[in-house]
């Protein structure tokens, strides 16, 4: 009696209350409606590459049939893509665009990096109005700006070459990440940057080896949008270059595949099908240090 009297009790498990009614159908209600709503976003988003990779695999009578028949398929085929890669010069206008898109997104993070942290970090009179001036130059539209910038372009004997569209972009590219990373700069902590300069540091050294690692992610987002903004931009492309073997994809396409109103629409979808490609490629790329960046940061913070 007593081995039993000293023995500890242990409470007997209980079963979880159960959920009232409406409280579950309302869960099941916004779970269906969350999931019924990312189902159309993604057939939405995805839906205009389903479409091009469509076109460009269908063969020539299926492609005049699209108005009565949108889906009909009676055979599938690579030739869009033969004749893109042997009868057209995309594989160097997609070099240029790569070599335009690069360079000037490494020369404008270049560029825009100090002036972020200037706007960012440093307090001087009238920072603020400098700020906004340069937030105000990227709102401008291309379509006001081009006409002043071929007469520069021509003066400094650059027209028609690739040197013309990096230097052009750098425009819009340079107060883009400015006024991008300048946020990112002023949401760090002081305290890191002030231990390092009374360590012996200077300010150039506190930024690049103490600012610089924490700004990290947005260096990367800003890259990868400017990189976007280069490879789709298709105003100044055209207005600045105009030999066929010097233009990029987002001209060289459209120039080559339409002649008056006749349309080469397997060749086209193929060229934008592939064209999205090294966009692609970039993001997913950069996606991996994009979030080690993030965890990096947090860690740090």
């Amino acid at each position: 009696m007593s081995a039993l009297s000293g023995r500890t009790s242990r409470p007997l498990p209980t079963r979880p209350a159960r959920m009232p009614g409406p409280v579950r159908r309302l869960r099941l209600t916004r779970r269906l409606l969350i999931t019924v709503t990312m189902a159309l976003f993604t057939v939405f988003t995805l839906f205009p590459f389903a479409w091009m990779a469509l076109t460009s695999l269908r063969t020539g009578s299926d492609l005049y049939r699209v108005a009565d028949r949108p889906f009909a398929v009676s055979g599938l085929t690579l030739e869009h893509f033969r004749a893109l890669l042997s009868e057209t010069q995309f594989l160097t206008w997609t070099l240029n665009s790569l070599i335009v898109a690069l360079s000037a997104s490494a020369i404008a993070l270049l560029i825009g990096v100090p002036a972020a942290y200037s706007l960012g970090r440093l307090r001087y009179r009238g920072g603020a109005v400098v700020g906004v001036i340069v937030f105000s130059t990227y709102l401008l539209p291309p379509a006001l700006l081009f006409i002043p910038m071929n007469i520069v372009i021509n003066r400094l004997h650059l027209a028609n070459t690739l040197g013309a569209l990096i230097l052009v972009y750098l425009t819009f590219l340079v107060p883009f990440i400015a006024w991008m990373l300048s946020s990112y700069f002023q949401s760090l902590p002081v305290e890191l940057a002030e231990a390092a300069r009374i360590d012996g540091a200077s300010r150039l050294q506190a930024m690049v080896l103490i600012d610089l690692p924490l700004v990290l992610p947005g260096v990367v987002s800003v890259f990868f949008f400017a990189f976007t903004l280069c490879w789709q931009e298709y105003l100044y492309a055209l207005t600045f270059v105009r030999s066929t073997d010097k233009q990029p994809v987002s001209v060289g396409l459209v120039n080559a595949l339409q002649v008056g109103d006749v349309f080469a629409w397997g060749q086209l979808m193929g060229g934008a099908l592939l064209g999205a490609l090294p966009v692609v490629v970039v993001f997913s790329f950069l996606m991996d240090y994009y979030l080690s960046g993030l965890t990096a940061g947090a860690v740090k913070g």
